[in-house]
Protein backbone atom coordinates (compact mmCIF):
# COMPACT_ATOMS: atom_id res chain seq x y z
CA UNK A 1 0.00 0.00 0.00
CA UNK A 2 2.97 2.28 1.13
CA UNK A 3 4.89 1.25 -1.92
CA UNK A 4 1.94 2.21 -4.38
CA UNK A 5 1.49 5.99 -2.64
CA UNK A 6 5.01 6.72 -2.78
CA UNK A 7 4.84 5.19 -6.70
CA UNK A 8 2.10 7.55 -7.05
CA UNK A 9 3.61 10.42 -5.71
CA UNK A 10 6.91 10.04 -7.80
CA UNK A 11 4.28 10.20 -10.95
CA UNK A 12 2.98 13.13 -10.75
CA UNK A 13 5.94 14.90 -8.45
CA UNK A 14 5.76 17.71 -10.55
CA UNK A 15 2.37 18.54 -10.25
CA UNK A 16 2.64 18.05 -6.44
CA UNK A 17 5.30 20.46 -6.69
CA UNK A 18 3.69 22.89 -8.74
CA UNK A 19 0.78 22.80 -6.49
CA UNK A 20 2.70 23.38 -2.93
CA UNK A 21 4.11 26.31 -5.08
CA UNK A 22 0.75 27.67 -6.09
CA UNK A 23 -0.81 27.57 -2.58
CA UNK A 24 2.74 28.80 -1.01
CA UNK A 25 2.32 31.64 -3.27
CA UNK A 26 -0.83 32.16 -2.26
CA UNK A 27 -0.58 32.33 1.25
CA UNK A 28 2.81 34.42 0.92
CA UNK A 29 0.82 36.80 -1.64
CA UNK A 30 -2.53 36.85 0.41
CA UNK A 31 -0.24 37.92 3.72
CA UNK A 32 1.55 41.04 2.32
CA UNK A 33 -1.84 41.96 0.72
CA UNK A 34 -3.00 41.68 4.21
CA UNK A 35 -0.10 43.82 5.58
CA UNK A 36 -0.17 46.65 2.64
CA UNK A 37 -4.08 47.16 3.00
CA UNK A 38 -2.81 47.17 7.10
CA UNK A 39 -0.32 49.70 6.38
CA UNK A 40 -2.96 51.72 4.10
CA UNK A 41 -5.67 51.71 6.48
CA UNK A 42 -2.63 53.09 9.51
CA UNK A 43 -1.89 55.97 6.99
CA UNK A 44 -5.33 56.55 5.82
CA UNK A 45 -6.52 56.65 9.83
CA UNK A 46 -3.27 58.78 10.44
CA UNK A 47 -3.85 61.38 8.20
CA UNK A 48 -7.21 61.59 8.90
CA UNK A 49 -6.48 62.20 12.99
CA UNK A 50 -4.02 64.72 11.52
CA UNK A 51 -6.17 66.57 8.87
CA UNK A 52 -8.54 66.39 11.95
CA UNK A 53 -6.21 68.15 14.41
CA UNK A 54 -5.28 70.19 12.01
CA UNK A 55 -9.34 71.46 11.41
CA UNK A 56 -9.84 72.01 14.85
CA UNK A 57 -7.14 74.52 15.46
CA UNK A 58 -7.45 76.20 12.49
CA UNK A 59 -11.02 76.77 14.24
CA UNK A 60 -9.91 77.51 17.84
CA UNK A 61 -6.98 80.11 16.03
CA UNK A 62 -10.76 81.70 14.02
CA UNK A 63 -12.18 81.97 17.45
CA UNK A 64 -9.13 83.51 18.96
CA UNK A 65 -9.27 85.99 16.27
CA UNK A 66 -12.94 86.79 16.53
CA UNK A 67 -12.24 87.53 20.60
CA UNK A 68 -9.07 89.82 19.14
CA UNK A 69 -10.89 91.70 16.73
CA UNK A 70 -13.64 92.29 19.66
CA UNK A 71 -10.91 93.31 21.65
CA UNK A 72 -9.17 95.88 19.67
CA UNK A 73 -12.26 98.18 18.60
CA UNK A 74 -13.04 99.79 21.96
CA UNK A 75 -9.49 101.37 21.95
CA UNK A 76 -9.17 101.72 18.12
CA UNK A 77 -12.92 103.81 18.65
CA UNK A 78 -11.00 105.51 21.45
CA UNK A 79 -8.25 106.85 19.04
CA UNK A 80 -10.77 108.10 16.19
CA UNK A 81 -12.88 109.90 18.36
CA UNK A 82 -9.53 111.54 20.04
CA UNK A 83 -8.50 112.42 16.86
CA UNK A 84 -11.86 113.70 15.42
CA UNK A 85 -13.69 114.84 18.56
CA UNK A 86 -17.33 115.89 17.52
CA UNK A 87 -17.91 116.28 20.95
CA UNK A 88 -16.64 119.25 21.97
CA UNK A 89 -18.32 121.05 18.85
CA UNK A 90 -21.69 120.02 20.07
CA UNK A 91 -20.43 121.41 23.36
CA UNK A 92 -19.76 125.09 21.82
CA UNK A 93 -22.72 124.98 19.78
CA UNK A 94 -24.88 124.53 23.14
CA UNK A 95 -23.37 127.84 23.87
CA UNK A 96 -24.61 129.45 21.43
CA UNK A 97 -21.66 131.12 19.93
CA UNK A 98 -21.00 134.07 17.32
CA UNK A 99 -19.63 131.61 14.66
CA UNK A 100 -21.95 129.10 15.08
CA UNK A 101 -22.03 128.60 11.10
CA UNK A 102 -18.15 127.67 11.13
CA UNK A 103 -18.63 125.27 13.50
CA UNK A 104 -21.88 123.27 12.00
CA UNK A 105 -19.50 123.45 8.88
CA UNK A 106 -16.15 121.60 11.10
CA UNK A 107 -18.74 119.36 12.65
CA UNK A 108 -20.11 118.15 9.21
CA UNK A 109 -16.76 117.49 8.07
CA UNK A 110 -15.54 115.38 11.45
CA UNK A 111 -18.61 113.52 11.88
CA UNK A 112 -18.37 112.22 8.06
CA UNK A 113 -14.93 111.48 8.24
CA UNK A 114 -14.80 109.55 11.82
CA UNK A 115 -17.78 107.29 10.18
CA UNK A 116 -16.28 106.47 6.89
CA UNK A 117 -12.89 105.70 9.05
CA UNK A 118 -14.60 103.92 11.65
CA UNK A 119 -15.70 101.84 8.78
CA UNK A 120 -12.51 101.48 7.15
CA UNK A 121 -10.17 100.89 10.11
CA UNK A 122 -12.87 98.37 11.42
CA UNK A 123 -12.37 96.57 8.12
CA UNK A 124 -8.96 96.61 8.31
CA UNK A 125 -8.48 95.20 11.69
CA UNK A 126 -10.20 92.45 10.77
CA UNK A 127 -8.25 91.84 7.71
CA UNK A 128 -5.13 92.34 9.52
CA UNK A 129 -5.61 90.32 12.23
CA UNK A 130 -6.98 87.44 10.08
CA UNK A 131 -3.27 87.73 8.22
CA UNK A 132 -1.29 87.71 11.64
CA UNK A 133 -3.09 85.36 13.32
CA UNK A 134 -3.62 82.95 11.19
CA UNK A 135 0.33 83.40 10.26
CA UNK A 136 1.07 82.66 13.70
CA UNK A 137 -1.11 80.13 14.36
CA UNK A 138 0.10 78.10 11.32
CA UNK A 139 4.25 78.17 12.63
CA UNK A 140 2.45 77.44 16.06
CA UNK A 141 0.98 74.06 14.32
CA UNK A 142 4.00 73.04 12.74
CA UNK A 143 5.93 73.50 16.24
CA UNK A 144 3.21 71.11 18.15
CA UNK A 145 2.76 68.70 15.03
CA UNK A 146 6.20 68.25 13.52
CA UNK A 147 8.83 66.76 16.41
CA UNK A 148 10.39 70.03 16.36
CA UNK A 149 11.98 70.69 19.80
CA UNK A 150 10.27 72.73 22.27
CA UNK A 151 13.56 74.67 23.00
CA UNK A 152 13.42 75.84 19.23
CA UNK A 153 10.06 77.02 17.80
CA UNK A 154 9.61 78.77 14.89
CA UNK A 155 7.92 81.61 16.81
CA UNK A 156 8.84 82.23 20.46
CA UNK A 157 6.30 83.76 22.50
CA UNK A 158 8.62 87.12 23.13
CA UNK A 159 8.60 86.89 18.97
CA UNK A 160 5.10 86.54 18.64
CA UNK A 161 3.89 89.37 21.20
CA UNK A 162 6.95 91.85 19.24
CA UNK A 163 5.22 90.94 15.72
CA UNK A 164 1.73 91.49 17.05
CA UNK A 165 2.52 94.72 18.57
CA UNK A 166 2.39 95.94 14.78
CA UNK A 167 -1.06 96.31 14.97
CA UNK A 168 -0.56 99.15 17.01
CA UNK A 169 0.32 101.21 13.57
CA UNK A 170 -3.35 101.18 12.70
CA UNK A 171 -4.07 102.83 15.47
CA UNK A 172 -1.57 105.27 15.47
CA UNK A 173 0.16 106.90 12.40
CA UNK A 174 -1.58 104.94 9.92
CA UNK A 175 -5.43 105.87 11.82
CA UNK A 176 -3.39 109.21 11.31
CA UNK A 177 -2.95 109.21 7.52
CA UNK A 178 -6.25 107.55 6.86
CA UNK A 179 -7.79 110.19 8.60
CA UNK A 180 -6.28 113.26 6.82
CA UNK A 181 -7.06 111.21 3.18
CA UNK A 182 -10.71 110.67 4.20
CA UNK A 183 -11.31 113.87 5.45
CA UNK A 184 -9.69 115.84 2.17
CA UNK A 185 -12.64 113.15 0.60
CA UNK A 186 -14.90 114.89 2.59
CA UNK A 187 -14.34 118.28 2.15
CA UNK A 188 -14.09 117.65 -1.95
CA UNK A 189 -17.66 115.91 -1.94
CA UNK A 190 -19.50 117.79 1.11
CA UNK A 191 -17.62 120.52 1.88
CA UNK A 192 -19.78 122.84 -0.78
CA UNK A 193 -23.17 120.86 0.43
CA UNK A 194 -25.87 123.87 2.19
CA UNK A 195 -26.56 122.05 5.99
CA UNK A 196 -30.05 123.30 4.77
CA UNK A 197 -30.26 121.23 1.69
CA UNK A 198 -32.43 118.13 2.12
CA UNK A 199 -30.46 114.88 0.85
CA UNK A 200 -32.49 111.22 0.42
CA UNK A 201 -31.30 107.97 1.63
CA UNK A 202 -30.25 107.62 -2.11
CA UNK A 203 -28.29 110.29 -2.41
CA UNK A 204 -26.46 110.33 0.61
CA UNK A 205 -25.65 106.76 -0.31
CA UNK A 206 -24.09 108.37 -4.16
CA UNK A 207 -22.02 111.21 -1.50
CA UNK A 208 -20.61 107.74 0.37
CA UNK A 209 -20.00 106.47 -3.09
CA UNK A 210 -17.82 109.68 -4.40
CA UNK A 211 -15.95 109.73 -0.59
CA UNK A 212 -14.98 105.84 -1.31
CA UNK A 213 -14.17 106.40 -4.62
CA UNK A 214 -11.56 109.24 -4.21
CA UNK A 215 -10.33 107.73 -0.82
CA UNK A 216 -9.99 103.99 -2.69
CA UNK A 217 -7.85 106.22 -5.63
CA UNK A 218 -4.92 106.79 -3.77
CA UNK A 219 -2.01 105.22 -2.22
CA UNK A 220 -3.13 101.38 -1.43
CA UNK A 221 -5.33 100.47 1.90
CA UNK A 222 -2.48 98.06 2.81
CA UNK A 223 -0.10 101.20 3.80
CA UNK A 224 -2.28 102.27 6.43
CA UNK A 225 -2.31 98.91 8.19
CA UNK A 226 1.11 97.84 8.57
CA UNK A 227 4.64 100.27 9.25
CA UNK A 228 7.64 99.98 6.82
CA UNK A 229 9.73 100.02 10.54
CA UNK A 230 11.39 96.67 9.49
CA UNK A 231 12.87 97.99 6.87
CA UNK A 232 14.84 100.10 8.76
CA UNK A 233 15.67 97.54 10.53
CA UNK A 234 16.67 95.28 8.06
CA UNK A 235 19.89 97.69 7.30
CA UNK A 236 20.54 97.81 10.86
CA UNK A 237 21.33 93.81 10.89
CA UNK A 238 24.49 93.40 12.31
CA UNK A 239 22.88 94.76 15.45
CA UNK A 240 20.11 93.01 15.12
CA UNK A 241 18.99 89.65 17.60
CA UNK A 242 18.24 86.22 16.15
CA UNK A 243 14.61 86.93 17.55
CA UNK A 244 14.49 90.53 15.70
CA UNK A 245 15.26 88.54 12.80
CA UNK A 246 12.39 86.58 12.98
CA UNK A 247 9.98 89.04 13.26
CA UNK A 248 11.27 91.03 10.70
CA UNK A 249 10.21 88.05 8.59
CA UNK A 250 6.80 87.76 9.96
CA UNK A 251 5.98 90.85 8.83
CA UNK A 252 7.76 90.74 5.62
CA UNK A 253 5.56 87.65 5.38
CA UNK A 254 2.58 89.83 5.98
CA UNK A 255 3.48 92.38 3.74
CA UNK A 256 3.19 89.74 1.16
CA UNK A 257 -0.13 88.83 2.20
CA UNK A 258 -1.42 92.09 2.46
CA UNK A 259 0.21 93.80 -1.18
CA UNK A 260 -1.56 90.03 -2.76
CA UNK A 261 -5.09 90.94 -5.21
CA UNK A 262 -6.48 88.11 -2.72
CA UNK A 263 -6.35 90.38 -0.22
CA UNK A 264 -7.23 93.33 -1.87
CA UNK A 265 -10.54 91.29 -3.36
CA UNK A 266 -10.56 90.56 0.58
CA UNK A 267 -10.64 94.00 1.57
CA UNK A 268 -13.05 95.43 -1.01
CA UNK A 269 -15.57 92.90 0.02
CA UNK A 270 -15.54 94.03 3.83
CA UNK A 271 -16.13 97.70 2.66
CA UNK A 272 -18.49 96.66 0.49
CA UNK A 273 -20.43 94.63 3.09
CA UNK A 274 -19.61 97.51 5.83
CA UNK A 275 -21.40 100.29 3.92
CA UNK A 276 -24.05 98.14 2.95
CA UNK A 277 -24.58 98.05 6.90
CA UNK A 278 -23.99 101.35 7.71
CA UNK A 279 -26.40 102.28 4.91
CA UNK A 280 -29.25 100.04 6.25
CA UNK A 281 -28.60 101.73 9.87
CA UNK A 282 -28.81 104.70 8.30
CA UNK A 283 -32.23 103.96 6.37
CA UNK A 284 -33.99 103.27 9.72
CA UNK A 285 -33.87 107.71 10.14
CA UNK A 286 -35.26 107.81 6.68
CA UNK A 287 -38.26 105.46 6.75
CA UNK A 288 -41.71 106.90 5.85
CA UNK A 289 -45.00 106.31 8.20
CA UNK A 290 -46.28 102.93 8.12
CA UNK A 291 -49.77 104.47 6.66
CA UNK A 292 -47.69 105.96 3.63
CA UNK A 293 -46.27 103.89 0.17
CA UNK A 294 -44.40 105.09 -1.97
CA UNK A 295 -42.56 103.56 -5.14
CA UNK A 296 -39.13 104.21 -4.52
CA UNK A 297 -38.50 104.30 -0.76
CA UNK A 298 -34.60 105.30 -0.93
CA UNK A 299 -35.83 108.86 -2.63
CA UNK A 300 -39.39 109.34 -1.01
CA UNK A 301 -37.58 111.04 2.45
CA UNK A 302 -35.63 113.86 2.64
CA UNK A 303 -33.95 115.34 5.45
CA UNK A 304 -31.41 118.43 5.63
CA UNK A 305 -28.04 117.62 6.10
CA UNK A 306 -28.05 119.33 9.71
CA UNK A 307 -30.47 116.56 10.73
CA UNK A 308 -28.08 114.03 9.03
CA UNK A 309 -24.78 115.06 10.72
CA UNK A 310 -25.76 114.02 14.41
CA UNK A 311 -26.85 110.83 13.03
CA UNK A 312 -24.12 109.76 11.08
CA UNK A 313 -21.30 111.57 13.86
CA UNK A 314 -23.13 108.48 16.30
CA UNK A 315 -22.95 105.40 13.55
CA UNK A 316 -19.18 104.73 15.32
CA UNK A 317 -20.71 103.21 18.56
CA UNK A 318 -22.41 100.81 16.57
CA UNK A 319 -19.42 100.40 13.44
CA UNK A 320 -16.80 99.97 16.25
CA UNK A 321 -18.98 98.48 19.16
CA UNK A 322 -17.03 95.99 21.13
CA UNK A 323 -19.81 93.78 21.26
CA UNK A 324 -21.21 91.50 18.46
CA UNK A 325 -23.27 94.00 16.59
CA UNK A 326 -24.73 93.05 13.74
CA UNK A 327 -21.80 95.51 11.79
CA UNK A 328 -19.04 93.36 13.18
CA UNK A 329 -20.55 90.16 12.85
CA UNK A 330 -20.66 90.75 9.04
CA UNK A 331 -17.12 91.17 8.56
CA UNK A 332 -16.47 88.47 10.82
CA UNK A 333 -18.64 85.75 9.63
CA UNK A 334 -17.93 87.35 5.56
CA UNK A 335 -17.28 83.86 3.63
CA UNK A 336 -13.95 85.38 1.53
CA UNK A 337 -12.78 86.24 4.90
CA UNK A 338 -13.09 82.85 6.07
CA UNK A 339 -11.49 81.30 2.70
CA UNK A 340 -8.57 83.82 2.73
CA UNK A 341 -8.02 82.88 6.35
CA UNK A 342 -7.99 79.24 5.49
CA UNK A 343 -5.32 79.88 2.39
CA UNK A 344 -3.32 81.57 5.15
CA UNK A 345 -3.41 79.30 7.73
CA UNK A 346 -2.71 76.21 5.06
CA UNK A 347 -0.09 78.08 3.35
CA UNK A 348 2.15 78.77 6.97
CA UNK A 349 1.06 75.09 8.72
CA UNK A 350 2.71 73.23 5.61
CA UNK A 351 6.19 71.86 6.24
CA UNK A 352 8.63 73.75 3.65
CA UNK A 353 9.23 70.84 2.24
CA UNK A 354 5.70 69.73 1.33
CA UNK A 355 5.44 73.32 -0.41
CA UNK A 356 8.48 72.50 -2.83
Amino acid sequence: MFSSVWNFIKRHKKKFIFTGAVVGGVYLLSKYAQKKIKEVQEKEASEYIAQARRQFHFESNQRTCNMTVLSMLPPLREAIVTQLNSESLTAMLKTKPANKLEIWENLKIISFTRTVVAVYSTCMLVVLLRVQLNIIGGYLYLDNSVGKSAASPLTPPDVQQQYLSSIQHLLGDGLTELISRVKTAVQNSLGGVSLKQSLSLLELEQQLIWIRAEVDSGRPLSSYMLADDEEVLADQACGLTEKDLVTIRLLNETRDMLDSPDLSKVLGACLNRGFSRLLDNLAEFFRLPVSDSAPDSLSAVSLPLAKIIPIINGQINSVCSDTPSHFVQDLLLNNQVKEFAAIVYETFSTPQELQK
